[in-house]
């Protein structure tokens, strides 16, 4: 297969969103392309991606129309998997390849990050914005044109500032000049947005779902139908999304797109699951189904984070698909999943929801506070998985230590110290169903 996208991330959701519509356009006749995944961490899947020859079952499922709709796809659209931390100099000649064109990544909020302390002699440098600054300077070495790059995480403006980190990096491994030019000139970093819940690896569907394909596939998949690609440019004459089928809006501006989608949907994911997960759910849609955690779900979205957007028709029409879609019988979205990296998810998702309503309402949002209050109780327990420093700070911080750490949350948050206390305590105290029906003057 002719090889003409860089992929950095190999876990379910790029599976089931970008691979999937390369799939969909290779089918259709429309595009001769496919993709090369890197693994942006030292831990991943690219071993097993490679053993299966990069194919994987993908399955979609849902409510379509007032209808159940089901397909399972094979996808056969990524050619290879590249370990850079394995096998460096092959990640460095995927730069060589003058048949790539694209670059799209989704290593979560945690991966666009400047750490400062990298060397372009590193093999890999650590983070992903200094890996991919040493792959441009290698394309910009041999002397080819440069890339559409499609970030893909959820963080404002996440291609600009992935170009930013870039620029820093070559700046301080003082790269020369003419690099600095051909990255502006011949390079575009593209915003985007992208909407599809993933529910991964079916776990408790693993026997069943295997008698249905007649195979063993370690990298089977499951998300839901609904999905959305808001990018920033248009570059549909070589990337025929559009006419392939998918929902894909090209735009001068993907923000007001971002903010509604990242407030309400993964704002809501981010704000609920932590709680949950204390009151002993497991999944996305047992939250929607339980009596407590669904009406906290209910008023945080309506009550808390719509009027802070404006409280407009759209918004709320917004809110009740997402709600349906949380409600989708076939996805077993567990919360575990949803937790990873809670902190800067929080940061991003649902801070900003929390400070906007303050300096409108001047008091905190009942339901979102609760949620950062259940994020520091979350971290004192064996299920928390994030960075290695953040684990072990949260582990035993106290609650003044945490909402002081700008560099966790982009601000002081030390005038939330009372109100956070308190409930810290009701959590650890009383536990979480007690917490719920304190704050909401309930018990």
């Amino acid at each position: 297969m002719r090889e003409t996208i860089i992929q950095f991330g190999e876990g379910g959701f790029l599976r089931s969103f970008a691979d999937m519509f390369v799939h969909q356009m290779r089918e259709q006749g429309l595009y001769g392309g496919s993709v090369v995944v890197v693994q942006p961490i030292e831990k991943g899947l690219v071993s097993v991606l490679n053993e299966q020859n990069g194919v994987y079952h993908q399955f979609l499922r849902g409510i379509e129309n007032g209808e159940v709709v089901e397909s399972c796809t094979r996808v056969t659209s990524i050619s290879r998997g590249v370990n850079p931390y394995t096998e460096y100099e092959e990640y460095l000649l995927l730069a060589d390849n003058p048949d790539m064109r694209i670059i799209i990544s989704n290593t979560t909020e945690a991966g666009i990050e400047y750490l400062g302390t990298e060397s372009l002699h590193d093999r890999p440098p650590k983070s992903f914005p200094a890996k991919l600054t040493a792959l441009l300077y290698r394309r910009f070495e041999a002397g080819l044109s440069g890339f559409i790059i499609l970030a893909c995480e959820l963080i404002d403006s996440n291609a600009d500032l992935l170009k930013q980190y870039v620029v820093q990096y070559a700046k301080l491994w003082e790269l020369p000049p003419e690099f600095l030019r051909w990255l502006e000139e011949e390079n575009h970093f593209c915003n985007t947005l992208v909407d599809r819940i993933c529910t991964g690896y079916p776990a408790d569907e693993k026997e069943a779902l295997t008698e249905r394909l007649g195979c063993v596939d370690s990298l089977m998949n499951t998300a839901e139908i609904f999905h959305l690609w808001v990018i920033e440019g248009d570059f549909e004459k070589e990337f025929p999304l559009q006419r392939a089928g998918v929902n894909v809006i090209w735009t001068d501006d993907a923000a007001p797109y971002k903010k509604r989608k990242v407030r309400i949907l993964n704002g809501a994911h981010t704000a609920m699951v932590l709680g949950a997960r204390l009151y002993g759910l497991d999944t996305v849609r047992e939250c929607v189904g339980d009596e407590l955690v669904g009406g906290f779900l209910r008023r945080a979205m309506f009550e808390e984070i719509i009027p802070v957007l404006g409280g407009r028709e759209e918004d709320i029409a917004f809110a009740k698909a997402v709600w349906e879609r949380f409600a989708n019988p076939f996805v077993n979205h567990r919360l575990l999943s949803i937790a990873l990296n809670s902190v800067s998810k929080f940061r991003t998702r649902v801070l900003p929801t929390i400070l906007e309503y303050y300096e409108k309402q001047k008091k905190l949002p009942a339901c979102l506070t609760l949620s950062l209050a259940a994020l520091i109780c979350f971290y004192h327990t064996e299920e928390a998985n994030d960075v290695p420093e953040v684990m072990e700070f949260m582990k035993t911080a106290d609650v003044g230590a945490v909402l002081a750490r700008e560099d966790y949350w982009g601000s002081d948050l030390s005038f939330m110290k009372e109100v956070v206390e308190r409930m810290v305590s009701c959590i650890e105290s009383e536990g979480m169903e007690y917490a719920y029906r304190e704050e909401w003057g309930l018990a």
